[in-house]
């Protein structure tokens, strides 16, 4: 059965360390796009969904610039791996690893993520 996220009243929780935090409903989420989210320390998270209803959570921060901009970049798949893409400078990351697929040094912190 599938679900429609405008009727589900579901939110969207990342896991923080050893608890779950809501970030938004789920109806605010398109797939494609993101939606940055402000966690209690400070930090923020882009969160996603895609076409199928998987959810993914990474670090807002571009590591390669320091801007707060990941939940705006592009979405994809390279070889069946979803992908976000910076909109400055376009490397590209795993959405479920964090690993910079255009540069292997790099990595993106990610999150669990749950509708609930």
């Amino acid at each position: 059965m599938t679900l429609t996220p405008e009727t589900t009243g579901l939110k969207v929780r990342l896991r923080l360390t050893d608890d779950w935090f809501t970030v938004c409903d789920l109806s605010t989420l398109l797939p494609g796009r993101g939606v940055a989210a402000l966690l209690p320390d400070g930090r923020q998270a882009a969160v996603f969904t895609d076409r199928t209803g998987a959810l993914y959570a990474v670090d807002n921060r571009d590591p390669f610039t320091g801007a707060a901009v990941l939940s705006r970049g592009l979405t994809g798949t390279h070889h069946g791996r979803p992908f976000v893409a910076s909109p400055l400078l376009k490397q590209r990351f795993d959405l479920e690893t964090g690993r910079c697929l255009d540069d292997d040094t790099v990595r993106l912190t990610t999150y669990e993520t749950k509708a609930a």
